[in-house]
C-alpha cells in the first residue's frame, strides 16, 4: 500500500482504501472506475477551469432530472453506453430479436387497451396500423405476451414533454396476446425528432458537432412470465437518420417497411382513414432461465 498520494500512484492510492470492502462484485467495480478514471485525467490533463466545468456538467444533469425527465439517460444515450450496456447483456445470436434503448421517456403503467385500439388521442399525423406476432426461438406463438408501446407525436414530442398540449397517455398503451400470439394496434406514423436539447447533453452534443435526431421509431417492451424480457424498437425504412441515430439504437433487424395504403375497403375494415400506412414486426423472445427472477426493465 502507498503512504502517501502521487501522480505515479493515485489510482493505486484510493484504490487502496478498499480493502475493508466486503461487496466484491462492488470493490471490483469500484476498482476498475478509479483506475479507468485517473488514467483518463492523466491522458488529457485537465487545467482547474476544465475540471470545474465537467464538475458543473454532472451537477447540471442531475438537476435536470425529475419524474418526467431523465437527463442522465439521454448523457448515457448520447455517448453509446446506453446501446453497449444492452448489446452486452442482450446478445441475439440464439434468434430472438434483438434489443436497443430503453430511453429517458418510458412511463409505467400505460393504460391496457383491447386489442386494435388507437393508441393516439391527439388525430395528428398519418393514421398507421401495427401487426405481428409474438413468437418464442421455435416459432410457437405465445399466449399472454404483454406488449407495452410508446412513441412521440406528429410534432416529434412525447406527452411527458407536453404536459398541457397533449391528454395524458397519449401514444401509450399496452396489449395482451391471445392464444394466437397475434396482436394489431393503431397509431400513426412515427417521425424522426430531435432529442431535448435545452439541457446540458445538448450544448454537449453542439461542441461535439452531432445533431440530435434519432430517426422514426415505435418503442416496444415485451414481456412474459416464462420469457425474458425485450427492450426494443421499430425503426421505419428510409429515415435519413438511421445511419447517425443519436443515441446508436438503430440495428438492421429492426428495420422495418410503413407501406403506404390508400385502399377505403381495407380501410374501412381496419378502422382508419385514408390514406393510411402498415407496418409488421414479429417478436421472437428467448426463454426465461429456470429459477431466475423477474428482471427490471427500468
Amino acid at each position: 500500500m502507498t503512504e502517501y498520494f502521487t501522480e505515479h500512484e493515485s489510482a493505486q492510492a484510493v484504490i487502496a482504501r478498499l480493502q475493508q470492502c466486503d461487496d466484491p462484485r462492488f470493490q471490483q467495480i469500484m476498482t476498475s472506475a478509479i483506475h479507468h478514471l485517473h488514467a483518463f485525467v492523466k491522458e488529457v490533463k485537465p487545467s482547474m477551469h476544465e475540471w470545474r466545468q465537467a464538475i458543473d456538467f454532472l451537477t447540471r444533469t442531475g438537476q435536470m432530472c425529475d419524474d418526467k425527465r431523465q437527463e442522465w439517460i439521454l448523457a448515457s444515450d448520447t455517448l453509446g453506453v446506453s446501446m453497449l450496456v444492452e448489446t452486452i447483456n442482450h446478445p441475439a445470436s440464439d434468434g430472438r430479436t434483438e434489443a436497443t434503448v430503453l430511453g429517458p421517456f418510458h412511463v409505467a403503467d400505460a393504460p391496457l387497451l383491447a386489442m386494435g385500439d388507437d393508441i393516439c388521442q391527439d388525430h395528428k399525423g398519418l393514421p398507421c396500423v401495427v401487426s405481428g406476432q409474438i413468437l418464442d426461438l421455435d416459432g410457437a406463438p405465445i399466449e399472454g405476451a404483454m406488449l407495452d408501446i410508446w412513441q412521440t407525436n406528429n410534432d416529434g414530442f412525447y406527452d411527458v414533454q407536453q404536459p398541457d398540449m397533449q391528454p395524458p397517455m397519449n401514444l401509450r398503451g399496452r396489449f395482451l396476446t391471445g392464444a394466437d400470439g397475434r396482436y394489431h394496434f393503431r397509431t400513426i406514423k412515427p417521425i424522426s425528432y430531435p432529442v431535448p436539447t435545452d439541457g446540458p447533453v445538448g450544448a454537449m452534443l453542439t461542441r461535439m458537432g452531432r445533431h440530435p435526431y434519432r430517426p422514426a421509431h415505435i418503442h416496444f417492451i415485451v414481456t412474459h412470465d416464462s420469457h425474458e424480457p425485450l427492450v426494443t424498437h421499430i425503426f421505419a425504412n428510409g429515415d435519413p437518420y438511421l445511419q447517425s441515430d443519436a443515441v446508436f439504437g438503430v440495428k438492421k433487424n429492426l428495420i422495418v417497411d410503413f407501406q403506404d395504403e390508400d385502399d377505403p375497403q381495407l380501410a374501412a375494415k381496419l378502422c382508419v382513414n385514408t390514406p393510411f400506412c402498415r407496418a409488421r414486426f414479429d417478436v421472437r423472445l428467448a426463454p426465461k432461465p429456470r429459477g431466475e427472477p423477474a428482471k427490471s426493465l427500468t
